[in-house]
């Protein structure tokens, strides 16, 4: 599977707003590519190699623009250079070539680093993210990793999530700050947190009509409704208290607790954090009382297997909210000289892998 319905068009270089001076004087870049450029001038050689890039999963490619981006704002000549890339979003498989980059090595040695960086962590974002949105059979994702990282991986981590998306065919995939929609033309999207709840004294209802009073018409409310530990009931009282207003309630119990709707039925189940029985408790309470049109949200601890199980035993979920998770692996990349003026030039068990995928960048 591959992205659907592409348009063949890369992001323009100058949305990535790159730090171009540091970049071009080695600053991000580790000090052995440096002192190699440096030497490989001292001595004016200059030469000309094919410089492939690779990684060892089967993953779906993210950062291919920005990596681009680097290299044509960032060498220091990019008219006399020739590169072919895959597209963000492309399948690949392991020890695929995704780059080639041919020109003299000395115009583009300083931006290893760099271009690998960006693609070890943006193909990352986008495989965990497909296979969340797989696991979630269609339903609407919340990508919420933003407040487990640096806020600067924000917006490239956010087009990543997107570009996932777009490869499980528009599969619905929300962000959580502006930044990381930002590449894409979205906004973020959040419900009422539980720190409103506290500012408003606990008093979850409150919060919820204050925050709907002010929220836009075209804002989704959703409301958290585990501040209490007692989701069922305070589902039930923000849903009588907003009536058509209310989007849909978030239950997010913690692993560390055990929702008071459970307490009487502890003994054959791990009862703590949101479970399937918390939350066919919930949609029942719900659809009892007339509120069958508020959807459940689900987070805290979700991952693609824990979607899968929920998914494969019909847990009435309407959304997933995953953060952590989708941050944490690995998709390093390695780039290797393979060919040097002509020549075979590749260290001991690589060689050149041509692949007839690769598109050239204009």
């Amino acid at each position: 599977m591959e992205l659907k319905e592409r348009t063949r068009r890369r992001l323009p270089p100058e949305i990535f707003e790159l730090p171009v001076e540091k970049m071009r004087e080695g600053y991000y870049t580790d000090a052995y590519f440096n002192h190699a450029r440096s030497t490989l001038l001292e001595d004016a050689r200059r030469p000309r190699v094919v410089m492939q890039v690779f990684q060892k999963q089967e993953a779906y490619l993210g950062g291919m623009d920005e990596a681009i981006a680097i290299l044509k704002l960032c060498s220091e000549d990019w008219e006399e250079m020739t590169v072919h890339a895959l597209y963000d979003g492309d399948r690949v498989e392991p020890h695929e070539t995704v780059m080639t980059i041919e020109g003299d090595y000395t115009s583009f040695a300083h931006l290893e680093t760099l271009y690998l960086g960006v693609l070890a962590r943006r193909t990352l974002i986008t495989t965990n993210v497909v296979e969340v949105l797989e696991a979630a059979r269609g339903k609407p994702i919340i990508f919420m990793p933003a407040r487990h990282d640096h806020h600067r991986v924000q917006t490239g981590d956010g087009y990543a999530a997107y570009i996932a998306g777009r490869v499980v065919g528009g599969a619905p995939i929300g962000v959580t700050s502006d930044a990381q929609a930002s590449w894409w033309g979205g906004k973020g999207v959040g419900t009422v947190p539980h720190s409103l709840i506290s500012a408003y004294g606990g008093n979850t209802v409150l919060a919820a009509t204050k925050f709907a009073e002010w929220a836009p018409e075209d804002l989704n409310v959703v409301v958290l409704v585990d501040f209490e530990n007692d989701s069922v009931s305070t589902a039930l009282e923000v849903a009588r208290a907003l009536g058509p207003r209310l989007w849909g309630v978030r239950l997010d119990t913690s692993e560390w607790l055990v929702d008071r709707s459970l307490w009487n039925e502890l003994g054959d189940f791990k009862p703590t954090g949101v479970k399937e029985r918390l939350v066919r408790k919930v949609r029942e309470a719900l659809d009892h009382d007339g509120f069958e049109r508020v959807k459940l949200v689900v987070s805290g601890g979700f991952d693609a297997q824990k979607i899968r199980d929920f998914e494969a035993r019909g847990v009435p979920v309407d959304s997933y909210g995953v953060g952590s998770s989708l941050i944490r692996g690995s998709n390093d990349f390695t780039g290797d000289v393979v060919l040097t003026d002509g020549r075979p030039s590749a260290k001991a068990g690589r060689g050149f892998r041509p692949n007839p995928r690769l598109e050239l960048v204009e």
